[in-house]
């Protein structure tokens, strides 16, 4: 089973937001300032550039205000995961890991096709916004070579045997009617108990933007130091035995969407969402499966005044409307046409759907019939809908429980590893730069 990072999805949600107002409120800092010295990792050097920008890509992916009072207050955490990210990078060079350029390149063009956004897009924004697309290139590296560093040192144990599935699908099944929880969580490390204080501000300012609105992938992806940042910090559905002691009484008494406060855990603080509670073993609910067709529009829609294109675009999508009979050729309009978004962008809940109107259209659709076009600001979709059936959700399948046991185990290496290489490292950090 392969480890695969899924940061860059979650990362382009950003794209969504206009990227260059954060950053607007504070110009780029003079080279001499730039240049500057933070820290030095083993002979490599952490310059106040690297930091800005690091800081501003902060900024862009939640919405941040670019002010001088946020730069002081993000410095410090931002340094320390610029270190550990050093050290990562350090470990993937030592064991002479070399990832290609072509698969940087293609995890860019993911971000970008996921989110509907022609090539280059996001570099535009990026550098728009004053972080520099260069920091999203090395933060990729890193993150690619050290997934592989993970997969070299686990070796066989990537693999989850048939025995290890089925015991614990026996655990599982003496827990029926239990609580289970799917949670995301961003961990914060402190491995220096005199930097407490300041991994605790930080986390602060991370929960006020996350309560405001700022997606909690996207600051996951961003922030988190657990291998769960790769999945924009979701743990999945997991057992309270599964959780630190103090996060699952938290979840047990939060309500769904909600934000915690930080949690104390070993080696740092959690930030953790509930996004949603069930009984193990039980959770009936009906699954969509779909395909589609995405036409995106060339500029924002504006409804009564429409482009040329937009109008075109309405009509082609009226025809294939129209025209599509089948999953199959739903899939083949999508990849003629080049959607952006995947044709089967995976099982829905229908219970889940919004708006209502929505809802039951898909709950009444035949299988033989597309929907009529829907519109949105930045694009026409068509969909048409496979198959509906009622499905125990709370059943985790062979694959999901393969996932969760390989997870932990990467989780747990992880942190060792990283432990590790902080103890053998020589680290000069200077505060007021040099």
């Amino acid at each position: 089973m392969a480890l695969t990072p899924y940061a860059w999805f979650a990362l382009g949600l950003l794209l969504a937001q206009p990227a260059a107002a954060p950053a607007a409120s504070v110009p780029p800092a003079p080279t001499s300032q730039a240049m500057r010295i933070v820290a030095v990792v083993n002979g490599d050097v952490i310059s106040n550039a690297d930091v800005d920008n690091r800081t501003r890509l902060f900024a862009l992916s939640t919405g941040l205000p670019m002010t001088p009072d946020v730069l002081d207050r993000l410095k410090q955490q931002i340094t320390r995961q610029l270190i550990d990210e050093k050290l990562r990078f350090q470990e993937v060079q030592r064991r002479k890991i070399v990832i290609p350029d072509k698969a940087i390149a293609d995890a860019i063009h993911d971000i970008e096709s996921r989110n509907g956004l022609p090539a280059g897009a996001l570099r535009q924004k990026l550098n728009a916004g004053g972080a520099g697309y260069r920091t999203l290139i090395d933060q990729i590296r890193t993150q690619l070579g050290w997934t592989q560093v993970l997969r070299e040192q686990l070796g066989d144990q990537v693999k989850v045997s048939d025995a290890q599935v089925a015991e614990q699908q026996r655990l599982l099944a003496q827990l029926v009617g239990k609580p289970e929880y799917r949670v995301g969580e961003i961990f914060i490390p402190v491995e220096d108990p005199a930097a407490a204080a300041d991994a605790q501000r930080f986390a602060e300012t991370v929960i006020s933007e996350l309560r405001a609105g700022a997606a909690f992938p996207v600051v996951a992806a961003q922030f988190s130091q657990n291998q769960t940042a790769l999945q924009g910090g979701a743990l999945g559905w997991v057992q309270p035995n599964q959780l630190d002691p103090e996060v699952a009484k938290l979840v047990a008494e939060m309500p769904v969407g909600a934000i915690s406060n930080p949690v104390k855990v070993p080696g740092g603080f959690s930030i953790v969402t509930l996004n949603a509670k069930r009984e193990i073993g039980r959770d009936v609910g009906t699954v969509v499966s779909l395909r589609q067709v995405f036409l995106p529009f060339t500029g924002a829609l504006d409804p009564q005044a429409p482009t040329e294109q937009q109008k075109q675009t309405l009509e082609k999508a009226r025809g294939i409307s129209s025209s599509v009979r089948s999953c199959e050729q739903m899939e083949q309009v999508a990849k003629a046409n080049n959607s952006p978004r995947p044709a089967d962008p995976g099982e829905v809940r229908l219970e889940t759907v919004n708006p209502a109107a929505f809802r039951q259209m898909l709950a009444s659709l035949p299988f033989d019939h597309a929907t009529q076009p829907v519109v949105t600001s930045d694009g026409i979709a068509v969909m048409i809908v496979c198959s509906r059936e009622e499905k125990n959700l709370a059943q985790q399948s062979k694959q999901e429980i393969q996932a969760q046991l390989l997870n932990e185990r990467v989780e747990l290496l992880s942190r060792q590893l990283l432990a590790n290489l902080r103890r053998h490292a020589t680290i000069d950090l200077r505060p007021s730069g040099a």
